[in-house]
């Protein structure tokens, strides 16, 4: 009798260990376990821990409820300004109600996939090449909720979408490349041009000084000579300024003039002047013999030669 007893608790303690490790489920802390019976929803979600179920009856489905990074492929598609682009993106979302995700679709990670991919071709035909290059922050909010209304119902949030790469053609990359150069040059010779404009200003102020004192422009001078000479390397030319021999000329005494000798710059006397100085002197003038008279045959001819 006691060998009975001891058999049938033996039996059902092998019983009672044989269902538990056919019922008993484990659920780890990032999931959450969604239980069917007979192929009918039960409700409640099982938290993390050590959960039962009735075995061959119910049926327990883990959800994974950690953020999850699901790349999306390279689109190509045209721009709204005819430019041809391939762009990928990433996409990182999380589920927030298990039941839906398990009932609503039959796999939620290739629909937000599906959708992702969707989207972006959509962003990138409403976009200008510009925005797809330097205004991703706002094409990446809009991407995130052309993802997240659909997947709202499919109990699963979208958390982040960014634009990773942005691939051009060539010819594109070229074209760019120029206008950039062109660019940079523009303003390079808009910066030097603005320098000569300040340099001009301040060389006319210190022309207005250095006019004051003409000296001041000589020792400006010689400062750039000594500034030059220090190098010695080159040869150097050292120019005459015209303010300086002015400065001579005007610095040298002028010769005392003779007494008897005229003026360099006085008239020369006249004749009749210098007669009446030589009678005031005591000479008597000389005067010049009268031209001889010539025959009247001979002045004719000569009138009409000259008429002639």
């Amino acid at each position: 009798m006691v060998e009975e007893l001891l058999t049938a608790a033996v039996a059902a303690a092998a019983g009672v260990m044989v269902y538990t490790g056919v019922a008993a489920r484990v659920v780890k802390q990032y999931e959450r376990g969604v239980v069917f019976r007979f192929g009918r929803l039960r409700e409640g979600v099982r938290g993390p821990g050590f959960t039962m179920v009735l075995p061959f009856v119910d049926r327990l489905r883990k959800v994974n409820m950690q953020i999850v990074t699901l790349p999306v492929p390279a689109q190509e598609g045209i721009t709204r300004d005819n430019v041809t682009v391939r762009v990928d993106a990433v996409v990182y979302f999380k589920v927030v109600d298990p039941a839906n995700a398990i009932i609503e679709v039959e796999d939620y990670r290739f629909a937000v996939s599906q959708m992702a991919q969707t989207s972006l071709r959509s962003i990138i035909g409403k976009s200008d090449l510009d925005d797809l290059l330097s205004n991703r922050e706002q094409l990446n909010q809009g991407l995130e909720l052309m993802i997240d209304s659909p997947a709202v119902g499919w109990g699963v949030q979208i958390d982040r979408v960014e634009i990773k790469d942005v691939s051009l053609p060539e010819t594109m990359k070229r074209s760019m490349a120029r206008q950039a150069e062109a660019d940079r040059e523009r303003r390079a010779r808009v910066i030097n041009a603005d320098a000569e404009l300040q340099a001009s200003k301040k060389l006319a102020q210190a022309a207005a000084v250095m006019s004051e004192q003409p000296a001041a422009l000589q020792l400006r001078l010689l400062q750039t000579v000594v500034a030059v000479a220090a190098e010695k390397n080159s040869t150097l030319v050292l120019p005459f300024p015209v303010e300086l021999l002015r400065f001579l000329e005007r610095a040298a005494p002028t010769p005392a003039a003779a007494p008897d000798a005229p003026a360099p710059d006085a008239p020369a006397p006249a004749p009749d002047a210098v007669g009446r100085g030589r009678a005031a002197g005591g000479l008597s003038p000389v005067a010049s013999p009268p031209p001889p008279a010539r025959p009247e045959g001979q002045r004719a001819e000569g009138r009409r030669a000259e008429s002639a």
